[in-house]
């Protein structure tokens, strides 16, 4: 099974050596003591006591360093993170930390433009008080980690914890105190680009991996040095937009939201999230920046959030567009009210909050529950201390940390088919092949390897595909004949000749498909998800030599691989694998690691089916009475199908293979009844244990994910045809067995009732465990009132 690994370390030759132990103390409790000590709180009091009006109005604004001053700066500038549209004109940021008039900063790095800054705010205004430092962070600083959908596909919360740590770490040195990461959305829509960001469309394992960032990214202890604060986004529902486009409206009941949606956010919180992010999108025609109902009814009085919140970038100014403000004014007010304490670079918390205060429509005392929010922050961070970067700033890709990197994407990686060529599996490639054709245009762009949101990334620190190949080749005494085909968005067919005769002349083919980065990330949502340009073409161009053909699948979302499915041996998605992509794809090809990725995702085999999602409710006309032996058999045209499809995925989530096999054994219960009164009384017990035993029946050791289902028929709601409870990584030998036990509780046989509510109800309940979400090994019980 995963454990922690306490004794991983990661070192620099710099001179500074960090232990990841540390960020692997779990936070089981939502009060977020590192925040709300009682020490830290009277700090709080008696410097808001000092602050005058206008001092307390800076510490909500946020802008990007729009005017920096290099005459004043200790070291070569460091130009902010390139990842967002150009910030309000006339702003002087430098300016603004001079007077007290600016509280954080965001994508602004490096020691020497972070301490030019800092030094602006502290030496220069009446309180010193420090400015926090923000960046989108998402996966890796300088040494860049696979995306996250990708690292969700590993199942494996430590390892996501020790990436999230490495991170904080590397970017802890360059002056950046503040990750707006991890996203926590759901996304059961492949159209949407922003899905490469998250953990995919399952709540709960969503919610194993927002903990894991937390606990990565904050540690023990935020005012440590290598801590950051994590923000948790886009609150909420962000990953619901309309048709998978971009920004666009959510709207659902709130039984859904609770139930769907709302699980990772609330994981994170309770895991000492130190902020979260509100989202451009509006839900239930409410924009999420200025939802009083998510930002105090949820966040703060349920869930008792005592951190700041901040807004995404230009969202409060956005609610103008949205409709609900006529102008910068209502839009300042109906934000602040509703929970937005930061206003991230929209210009209108400073223009237009001292009138609105002034003239009564925002209470002094909402202004100031801000303020103190974002002092207890800074006070968390031991900003006040220890105000500047210092040590050896890390500018490039770590050594020591690549093996982390490489591991990460060697568990990442899912093999979604592979079959004979002719009569074995054609993977793993042998090392004695002589003959390799690589083609396509991912096998050699080191830019597109890494992905969308690579933060301060140097894509010389790449290993690409081809290099690695190539290197191989030269100590096998093989050849490796690369040919490009053609452009990821290409249309000319020059190429093709050139790929179809390496092909022609090799003993296996690979293809590196997919999308470039930036058709994933923000602001890249697809109608079509079919391989871009004419890279179909290409592929069945190569697949009609006859030759073995291996197609690595390089993209941010499912892709449609129909085509693909049929008619190519071995197809592997390998994402945005980060700095060590050539290395890892090899590692899996060649055998030395067998691949052990999952699928959080569900792959369509039409985009016609998104969003698409393994959890779904069930429909009173299901496909499977079309059979015309089952008892409700009715008219295969009148139930609830497509005319042209199937209903299923393509590639399920929980789907992916290895270079093994497993069986399980039957499913033992450890009780056939439990009442369900019991469990809504003692919410914490777990009186039910599922267990089974899983043998490695293959040939070679491999890592399998074992994953449990739940099934409840006879509630009061519509229940999904499955939800996942409970998984486990285990690495056996040939022949090995282990018992795994998953226990059942409130937590896992919970759902929400018609009125929005937690309940366990008396109702049949059926437990699957197995390999993927179409696991058939079941075992059942009851709930009695």
């Amino acid at each position: 099974m995963s454990s922690c690994r306490s004794t991983l370390l990661v070192g620099f030759s710099l001179g500074f050596v960090f232990s990841l132990a540390s960020a692997q103390a779990s936070h089981d409790a939502a009060s977020n003591a590192q925040l709300a000590s009682p020490e830290i709180e009277r700090k709080v009091d008696t410097l808001l006591k000092r602050m005058t009006f206008d001092e307390k109005i800076g510490q909500l604004v946020q802008y990007s360093a729009t005017e920096v001053h290099p005459e004043k700066l200790s070291g070569p500038s460091t130009a902010a993170l390139n990842v967002n549209p150009p910030g309000p004109g006339g702003v002087d940021s430098y300016a603004l930390a001079q007077n007290g008039e600016l509280g954080s900063m965001l994508n602004t790095v490096g020691q020497s433009l972070t301490n030019h800054f800092q030094h602006a705010a502290v030496d220069n205004t009446r309180l010193h008080i420090p400015l926090l430092f923000g960046a989108d962070v998402i996966h890796g600083f300088r040494t860049i980690f696979p995306v996250p959908l990708a690292t969700a596909s590993s199942w494996d919360p430590d390892l996501i914890t020790d990436l999230a740590h490495m991170a904080a770490v590397e970017a802890r040195t360059a002056g950046v105190n503040w990750f707006y990461s991890p996203m926590v959305d759901i996304a059961r829509d492949a159209r949407w680009g922003r899905c490469t960001e998250g953990a995919g469309e399952d709540p709960y394992l969503g919610s194993a991996i927002a903990r894991a960032y937390i606990r990565g990214y904050q540690g023990d202890s935020l005012s440590a040095s290598d801590s950051v604060a994590a923000s948790v986004k886009h609150f909420a529902a962000y990953g619901a937009a309309e048709a998978g486009r971009e920004y666009n409206t959510t709207d659902m009941s709130e039984l859904q939201l609770r139930q769907v949606y709302l699980p990772p956010y609330h994981a994170a919180v309770e895991a000492g999230a130190a902020t979260v992010m509100s989202a451009f999108n509006s839900l239930n025609g409410v924009p999420a920046s200025a939802n009083p109902f998510l930002l105090q009814t949820i966040l703060r009085d349920e869930w008792g959030f005592d951190g700041l919140v901040v807004s995404d970038y230009t969202a409060v100014m956005e609610l103008t567009h949205h409709g609900i403000a006529l102008d910068p004014a209502m839009a300042t007010e109906k934000a602040i009210t509703a929970g937005v304490d930061i206003d991230m670079m929209s210009h209108y918390y400073d223009a237009d909050l001292p009138a609105l205060v002034k003239a009564g429509r925002v209470p002094m005392a909402v202004v100031d529950e801000a303020v103190r929010r974002i002092l207890r922050l800074k006070f968390a961070l031991g900003l006040f201390d220890h105000p500047f970067a210092d040590g050896v700033e890390v500018t490039g890709a770590v050594v020591e940390h690549r093996p982390l990197v490489r591991r990460a994407a060697e568990e990442s990686f899912v093999l979604l088919q592979n079959k004979p060529a002719p009569e074995d599996p054609l993977l793993p490639l042998a090392k004695s092949t002589k003959r390799i054709a690589l083609i396509g245009p991912l096998a050699d762009d080191a830019s597109d390897m890494v992905g969308a949101w690579s933060g301060a990334n140097n894509f010389g620190d790449v290993r690409t595909l081809l290099a690695t190949m190539a290197e191989l080749a030269q100590q096998n005494s093989a050849t490796c004949t690369y040919a490009k085909g053609t452009e990821i968005s290409g249309t000319s067919n020059s190429g093709f000749g050139a790929a179809v005769a390496a092909a022609q002349n090799s003993d296996v083919a690979i293809l590196a498909l997919g999308e470039s980065s930036d058709m994933t990330g923000e602001a890249a949502s697809r109608a079509f998800l079919d391989l871009p340009g004419n890279q179909q073409q290409l592929l069945e161009a190569v697949v009609a030599t006859g030759k073995p053909v291996v197609l690595l699948v390089f993209s941010g979302r499912p892709l449609v691989l129909d085509w693909a499915a049929q008619h190519v041996s071995a197809v592997m998605e390998v994402w945005y694998p980060g700095v060590e992509a050539g290395p890892a794809i090899a590692d899996i090809l060649f055998g030395d690691v067998a691949p052990s990725g999952k699928l959080t995702m569900s792959f369509p085999r039409a985009v016609g089916q998104e969003p698409l999602y393994y959890n779904q409710l069930p429909t009173g006309r299901p496909i499977q009475h079309a059979d015309p032996a089952h008892p409700g058999y009715v008219e295969m045209k009148f139930v609830s199908r497509y005319l042209d499809a199937p209903n299923d995925a393509l590639f399920p989530f929980g789907h992916g293979l290895s270079y093994s096999t497993f069986g399980y054994s039957s499913i033992s219960l450890s009780t056939q009844s439990i009442s369900s009164s019991s469990l809504m009384r003692d919410r914490k017990r777990q009186p039910i244990a599922a267990t089974a035993t899983v043998t490695n029946t293959g040939k070679r050791r491999a890592t399998e994910i074992v994953q449990c289902y739940i099934n409840i028929r006879g509630a009061s709601t519509e229940q999904p045809v499955r939800n996942l409870k409970g998984f486990t990584r285990i690495s056996l030998d040939p022949g090995q067995s282990q018992t795994v036990q998953f226990p059942l509780g409130f937590n896992e046989l919970s759902f929400y009732n018609a009125k929005a509510q937690p309940v366990v109800e008396p109702a049949d309940y059926t437990v699957y465990i197995g390999g993927s979400s179409t696991a058939i090994n079941a075992a059942h019980f009851v709930t009695t009132p």
